[in-house]
């Protein structure tokens, strides 16, 4: 801000702006006066943006989850505002603003100020899923947002009761195929992420099933423990208990590797269907237009916190995979994702209701 004060004073002096305007002494000269602050007020421009990054952040902030409290993405940034604020000097709040899917919290941070001080934590819901699904979301994820730090993933398992006569992804194959259109499979509602790992798996595996949504995997659970579910795809996290109770079982899971929790079982894809991979992603965002400098001391910092030891035990603990990769890789994933959910959906026809 210095600088820009420097810069009027300077100017001043030369005598190029004067209280009433400029001086009307010549169209030549007045030509060069408004030519000169042109480029004054261009550098003022440029000056101003790299002012306030040098003094980032001077205050509180905020990081808006589009999602209820106490679910996976509100424990995520809870856990990383604490310590992202320890690191920034600053408070770090998180503020829940749910609803329409993610799209009404996203929303906000897209229309709010690109000063670095409102940020989003989203995940493919929100940039890669419901933006194709509804034609009507309010914002352009590539348009609106400045991508910062890829946060981490969550891959899911494939359920089902302990009663299915199956203990492998073929065997479960197997048994729609025998007894098609009879086997069904559960989800947390139309368009959800888990509804389409579920659509992409019956179209990979070439079965016919039937999907029943719910509000929720939490309330699909006992349908899939008492035999009225064949399946379920769910995080790892939630499914636990009722697999070490027994009452269901772990067929697969869905990331490109294997999931520390459950070293001895296979991926869907090592299970038989070769290019099966399906991820959550979680990233934070800041409005589109946000300095650079700004952007690269967040994305830099968020990584910095995603190495720590105990950071890298609570999200494991969440079936999380702690990532911390730049904006790049940050775009390059929600583009990557938008495209596969894109297809399934469109090969699918599915529609919200």
């Amino acid at each position: 801000m210095l600088n820009v004060i420097a810069l009027t004073v300077a100017i001043r002096r030369r005598g190029f702006v004067h209280g009433r305007g400029f001086a009307p002494r010549s169209c030549d000269t007045t030509a060069k006066r408004l030519a000169v602050v042109a480029c004054a007020m261009a550098a003022v421009a440029l000056i101003a943006p790299q002012a306030s990054a040098q003094t980032y952040p001077a205050k509180a902030i905020r990081i808006v989850v589009p999602f209820p409290p106490a679910g996976a993405t509100d424990v995520v940034t809870r856990v990383l505002a604490d310590r992202l604020g320890q690191r920034l000097g600053q408070s770090v709040v998180v503020d829940n603003k749910p609803g329409a899917g993610g799209a009404i919290g996203s929303d906000f941070v897209a229309k709010s100020t690109a000063d670095g001080y409102t940020l989003l934590l989203s995940t493919s819901s929100t940039h890669s899923i419901g933006p194709v699904l509804n034609p009507k979301t309010p914002y352009n994820v590539e348009r609106d947002f400045a991508p910062i730090v890829h946060v981490a993933n969550s891959t899911n398992v494939l359920l089902v009761g302990a009663n299915v006569p199956v203990n492998s992804v073929k065997e479960l194959v197997a048994l729609a195929k025998a007894q098609r259109g009879r086997v069904n499979y559960g989800s947390s509602g139309v368009g959800t992420v888990v509804h389409l790992m579920g659509e992409m798996f019956a179209r990979m595996a070439d079965i016919e099933v039937v999907h029943v949504p719910y509000k929720g995997t939490a309330l699909a659970m006992p349908d899939l423990m008492t035999g009225q579910l064949t399946y379920l795809f769910d995080a790892y996290a939630a499914a636990a208990p009722h697999v070490k109770s027994g009452k269901a079982k772990v067929l697969a899971t869905t990331g490109s590797a294997r999931s520390p929790h459950l070293p001895d079982v296979p991926t869907v894809a090592e299970a038989g269907l070769a290019d099966y991979t399906a991820i959550v992603y979680f990233g934070i965002f800041a409005p589109a237009g946000t300095a650079l400098a700004v952007t690269r001391l967040l994305s830099a910092e968020t990584a910095i916190v995603l190495k720590q030891p105990e950071v890298i035990e609570r999200f494991t603990n969440l079936g999380l995979e702690p990532v911390g990769g730049g904006p790049d890789q940050l775009g390059t994933i929600v583009r990557s994702e938008t495209a596969k959910w894109t297809k399934v959906i469109r090969d699918a026809d599915i529609r919200l209701e």
